[in-house]
């Protein structure tokens, strides 16, 4: 027997640690672990030595080709396979009216998931589908079972904009998904406080890029997770708790999870809050405007130490793609929030935890990879296990690189990692045994990626 590819002489990083050993790959799934001279002949083999082996990133909090960025599934996939993501969950959208809206009409959450279909088409990487349910239609409660049917078992709900939702309409949809078994995901912010500071700020003027975070403090994030935690647990819903800022919030989150568990709460922060702390709005204008607001440095701490201890168990980027001209075209109440970070995840992620405060390569893995893949049901990503499909990461631990924009593959031209020195380099991204990406560029072809119909995912 010949297989497809061998990959030899890295050390391969899993959630629960590292050892020396190669990887067979055929017909994209990997077939074979152990020492190279147990593999079977291969037709191509990849000499990994000095490299980490991992597995793909999956990231399950994306947002790409709609209101919310300006990338097509070819720009950001691409972006993706270049920074070591294989697998990410962007959303579909129940069509509603309003200023945020592109549509011209409301339409139906199924109809949402078809047009993402239509865009996937020339996705490099593979991706699945957050449902967004943004009007209180309760034909979405009858609607729910067929959209789990169609491989998509998370539906995302926000507190806040437009297409926020009361608790009382909240609360039956969780009701709902606790007898289907789905997922609900939430941006939490207390819509009232925001609105009136904005209100506040706009009058008095202050429309620096410094004020945006006093505009939408930690405790409204705080208020609006705790309602939402707590109508979960009652409900017997899974809950998760997207792009998690700060202690407050993650405070309540480890009430709800020491007292349920994590069977029913799970959670997660984004890159750029481990990273990055509320500074970067006087040194970067309006380029990291980001809803929930980017946080003082206690709270990059308060992201790691929840980390550590379970609360939070992912990490996302939110990527949305938009242009310096669009960001930089009026005052931070006036420009669409969120910034690209697909490329840059694995990277700045890795060379923070690994090399800035010192945790094991297995960390990242976990955060990054099989905790994502776990929670949202793809029991084929986020792992290097023998019959999962090969999405494979070659990292060079030792080289160094600067990040800027003028490398970005995506559509987005500035970087909120501007000038970052990191240590720790994709080399080689491997999509269901394909190589989609070398060393900076793409070299797989658009179309490669699948739609995934996920599993319901069981979190006991």
């Amino acid at each position: 027997m010949t297989i497809d590819t061998a990959i030899t002489g890295g050390t391969l990083v899993t959630e629960t640690g590292q050892f020396d050993a190669a990887i067979g790959v055929d017909d994209g799934e990997i077939v074979a672990v152990g020492a190279e001279s147990t593999l079977p002949d291969a037709a191509e083999t990849v000499d990994a030595s000095g490299q980490l082996v991992m597995p793909g990133v999956v990231d399950v909090h994306v947002h790409i080709d709609d209101q919310f960025s300006g990338d097509t599934y070819e720009t950001a996939t691409g972006a993706a396979a270049v920074g070591g993501t294989t697998t990410y969950i962007d959303f579909a959208w129940q069509a509603w009216l309003g200023d945020m809206s592109p549509f011209d009409s409301e339409g139906t959450l199924l109809e949402g998931i078809e047009r993402k279909q239509e865009k996937g088409e020339d996705a490099l990487v593979d991706y699945g589908l957050h449902g967004a349910i943004t009007r209180e239609d309760p034909a979405i409660l009858e609607e729910i079972p067929e959209i789990i049917e169609a491989g998509v078992p998370s539906f995302k709900m926000f507190t806040a904009y437009e297409i926020g939702l009361g608790n009382g309409f909240m609360n039956r949809v969780m009701k709902r998904l606790a007898d289907t078994g789905g997922v609900g995901v939430f941006h939490t912010e207390d819509t009232s406080v925001c609105n009136e500071l904005v209100d506040q700020f706009k009058a008095a003027g202050r429309s620096e890029a410094k004020w945006f975070p006093e505009s939408r403090p930690d405790y409204t994030e705080a208020m609006a997770a705790e309602d939402a935690v707590r109508m979960a647990t009652e409900a017997g819903m899974q809950y998760y708790g997207i792009h998690t800022t700060c202690r407050k919030s993650a405070d309540v989150l480890e009430q709800f999870q020491d007292e349920h568990g994590s069977e029913l709460v799970r959670a997660e922060t984004c890159t750029h809050y481990t990273v990055l702390d509320e500074s970067v709005y006087d040194e970067q204008g309006n380029l990291p405007v980001i809803q929930p607001p980017i946080r003082a440095p206690d709270d990059i701490e308060a992201m790691f130490e929840q980390l550590e201890n379970g609360v939070l168990s992912v990490v996302s980027t939110d990527h949305c793609a938009y242009t310096r001209e669009e960001k930089e075209s009026g005052a931070w109440w006036e420009i669409s929030p969120g910034a690209n970070g697909l490329q840059a995840n694995l990277p700045v992620f890795y060379d923070e935890a690994v090399n800035n405060r010192g945790y094991d390569p297995s960390f990242v893995v976990s955060a990054l990879c099989s905790e994502p893949a776990r929670t949202f049901g793809m029991p084929r990503k986020g792992t290097l296990d023998p019959g999962t499909d090969a999405d494979i990461v070659l990292l060079d631990p030792a080289e160094s690189y600067t990040i800027t924009a003028a490398d970005n593959v995506g559509n987005a031209d500035f970087s909120i990692y501007e000038g970052r020195e990191v240590t720790g380099r994709p080399t080689k991204t491997f999509v269901r045994g394909e190589l989609v990406a070398e060393r900076g560029a793409v070299v797989g072809e658009p179309g490669h990626g699948r739609f995934l119909e996920r599993e319901l995912p069981d979190w006991d």
